[in-house]
C-alpha cells in the first residue's frame, strides 16, 4: 500500500481533573475527517501517548478505529515503538485490528548506530502485523541518519513510508527525494516545512497543525500534488505563520489551548512534565488564526486558480 493525502494526529482531550475525554475524542476525529484529512494518527507525540495507561491507549486507538471506519474505512496510523527492540516487536503485536500502518520512532536516547538502526527496522517490519512508517525526529532522538541509511530504510520490505521531521530540507533531505522508490511514501512532519517538502515531491502530510484548520492543510497537500502550484505556494507561505504559533510552545500545549478557546474539547490540560500554554502563546496562537482567516478563504482560492 502506499499513503497519500493529510493525516492528523490526534490529540488526547482530557477534562478539567485529568481524566481522558472520550466523547471529545470521538467527535474531534470525526471532525478532522469530515474537514478533508485523508486518515488520522493516534497514540502520536501530539497524543502524549507516553503519560497515558495501558487503558487509556486502548480506548484511544478503540475511538479512533470506530471513527475511521465510519468514514468508509480512513487510514489509521497508531504510533507504536519505543527504544527496545524487542518491547517494540511486542507493541506491534497488539495492534488494534483496525490499524492501517504503524508509526514507529528511531530508536532514542540509546543512540545506536545507523547500522542498528537499520536492524532495529528491520527485525520489526520482519514481525509487524501492519505497514510500518518510519518516524524521524532527530531533535527528539538524537540520530540525524544519512541518507543512505534513509535509502536502505525505504527498502526494506513492510516499509511503505518515513515521517520526515528533521526541522530542514537538508542534504539527506533532498537526496532521499530525488532517489527513494516510487511506492516508498515521505510524509511532511515538521508542520512550517510541509510546504516545501510537498514542493520537492512528499505524498502527504503528518501535521499537527490541521486539527485546529483541517480544510486548508488539506488543501495544502492537494495543491502540491495535483495544482495549481501558485495556489499552493500561497497557501503554504499564509499556513507558515499559524503553524509557528501553534508551536510556540512544547506540543500540543498551545494546540490544546486552542480547541479548548474555541470549545471543540472540554479543557486544555495536559499532563506533567507538560504544563499548559501559557496565556500570551494562547493568545498570540488565535491572533494567528484571526489573521489566517482574515486572508480570505484560501482552500477556495486552491479550488478556483
Amino acid at each position: 500500500m502506499t499513503l497519500a493525502g493529510l493525516f492528523v494526529p490526534m490529540i488526547t482531550p482530557f477534562t478539567a481533573d485529568g481524566a481522558l475525554a472520550a466523547d471529545a475524542l470521538e467527535r474531534l476525529a470525526h471532525e478532522v475527517l469530515a474537514d478533508g484529512a485523508t486518515g488520522i494518527v493516534a497514540l502520536g507525540t501530539t497524543g502524549e501517548p507516553a503519560t497515558l495507561t495501558d487503558a487509556e491507549r486502548a480506548r484511544v486507538i478503540a475511538i479512533c478505529a470506530r471513527v475511521c471506519r465510519e468514514h468508509g474505512d480512513a487510514p489509521l496510523i497508531v504510533g507504536a515503538g519505543s527504544n527496545s527492540t524487542a518491547g517494540s516487536v511486542d507493541a506491534l503485536a497488539r495492534l488494534d485490528a483496525g490499524s492501517t500502518a504503524a508509526l514507529t520512532v528511531v530508536p532514542y536516547y540509546t543512540r545506536p548506530s545507523e547500522a542498528g538502526v537499520l536492524e532495529h527496522f528491520r527485525r520489526l517490519a520482519a514481525a509487524s502485523p501492519v505497514p510500518l512508517i518510519v518516524y524521524h525526529i532527530p531533535y527528539r532522538t538524537g540520530l540525524a541518519l544519512g541518507a543512505d541509511t534513509l535509502l536502505e530504510l525505504a527498502d526494506l520490505p513492510n516499509v511503505i513510508g518515513l515521517k520526515h521531521a528533521v526541522g530542514a530540507i537538508d542534504d539527506p533531505t533532498i537526496t532521499l527525494m530525488s532517489a527513494r522508490p516510487a511506492d516508498f511514501a515521505v510524509l511532511a512532519g515538521d508542520d512550517r516545512f510541509a510546504a516545501p517538502l510537498l514542493a520537492l515531491g512528499a505524498a502527504g502530510a503528518i501535521t499537527a497543525s490541521a486539527a485546529v484548520h483541517t480544510a486548508s492543510f488539506a488543501a495544502l497537500v492537494d495543491a502540491w500534488r495535483t495544482g495549481p502550484v501558485e495556489a499552493a505556494r500561497l497557501l503554504g507561505n499564509q499556513l507558515a505563520p499559524l503553524s509557528a504559533a501553534l508551536f510556540a510552545e512544547p506540543n500540543p500545549t498551545v494546540i490544546k489551548a486552542v480547541l479548548a478557546a474555541q470549545g471543540r474539547i472540554p479543557s486544555p490540560a495536559v499532563r506533567l512534565p507538560l504544563l499548559p500554554a501559557s496565556d500570551g502563546a494562547t493568545r498570540a496562537a488565535l491572533t494567528a488564526i484571526t489573521e489566517f482567516s482574515a486572508s480570505g478563504n484560501p482552500e477556495s482560492v486552491v479550488r478556483t486558480l
